[in-house]
């Protein structure tokens, strides 16, 4: 049962991020330089979409116990959850129906945000655990409207959105706050400040918890503050970038025992996330000629 549960994961994630390529490679030739990265965003957004969702699928009974008590039919939840991560990862992939399928994981995010994480979090305001989960779903919820911003014909005629104001505010708040924890706890994982510390094998950890809160807190003003046309990288959204490469190795499941190769993939899966969060944020931001960005609408 629990290789069944490591397999099916591993086999979605991989699976999606080649068929991306696959999907995209017109968009990657045709785009220019870090034009590239734009495009790269939805497909890190989308993989790990796949990761969690085939974790539902393929090991329910290890996630019922996080569906509150109260819910009636916890199994269903969880099933349901999972085939709509599965069938959002391959709609942004394959740009089909992407306004509403953006859209409707931005509620689901949302939704995990009060009835989840925000109750913990108020129950024990002390766990900064609680409260850095539930800010980043705020943040995963952010990036998938800055996505179905990019589909309105609003965005398309003014090159900018409402919707992608809403994002922009939902992804600057964690940011921000992932920075000022990360001055707080070096000693943790560079990302997503959750409870696994740095390895001892990688050299200068506490460098890279010091240089991780400072990228975050720069990326997160850098959020707020731009309210003009961009290019079409801002330099926040490339800051962003050193989240998707210096935070997955110490997360890389290398030990050898079952738990510790799902968590080490969630690890990767979450990290993956947050930065193609901030990819697809940067995708919608403010400018003069939205056609010049390498993204193709959704059919």
């Amino acid at each position: 049962m629990f290789s069944r549960f490591i397999f099916w994961p591993w086999f979605a994630g991989v699976t999606l991020l080649v068929a991306g390529l696959a999907a995209a490679s017109r968009e990657l030739s045709a785009a220019h330089r870090l034009d590239k990265l734009i495009v790269l965003g939805r497909l890190f957004f989308a993989a790990p979409l796949a990761v969690f969702g085939a974790e539902h699928l393929s090991g329910a009974q290890f996630v019922v116990p996080i569906v509150p008590p109260w819910m009636p039919a916890r199994l269903f939840w969880v099933y349901f959850v999972g085939a709509a991560l599965v069938a959002a990862a391959i709609s942004i992939v394959l740009m089909k129906q992407v306004r509403w399928s953006a859209t409707l994981l931005g509620v689901m995010f949302f939704l995990f945000v009060l009835l989840l994480h925000l109750p913990k979090a108020a129950t024990n305001p002390r766990d900064r655990i609680a409260w850095a989960v539930a800010l980043r779903d705020l943040a995963f919820g952010g990036g998938a409207l800055a996505l179905a911003a990019t589909q309105t014909k609003e965005w398309r005629v003014h090159g900018s959105s409402r919707l992608a104001i809403v994002g922009r505010v939902c992804i600057a708040i964690p940011v921000i706050f992932f920075g000022v924890e990360h001055f707080l706890h070096p000693e943790f994982v560079p990302g997503v400040p959750l409870g696994k510390l740095t390895p001892a094998w990688i050299p200068l950890r506490l460098v890279w918890g010091y240089l991780t809160g400072a990228i975050l807190l720069v990326a997160g003003a850098g959020i707020l503050s731009t309210s003009r046309p961009e290019p079409p990288l801002p330099g926040w959204a490339r800051r962003s970038l050193y989240l998707c490469c210096s935070s997955t190795c110490p997360y890389w499941p290398w030990p050898s025992s079952r738990p510790e190769i799902m968590e080490g993939l969630n690890y990767v899966a979450d990290t993956l996330l947050f930065g193609g969060t901030a990819l697809l944020l940067a995708a919608a931001m403010p400018r003069d000629n939205p056609a010049q960005l390498p993204m193709r609408p959704a059919d």
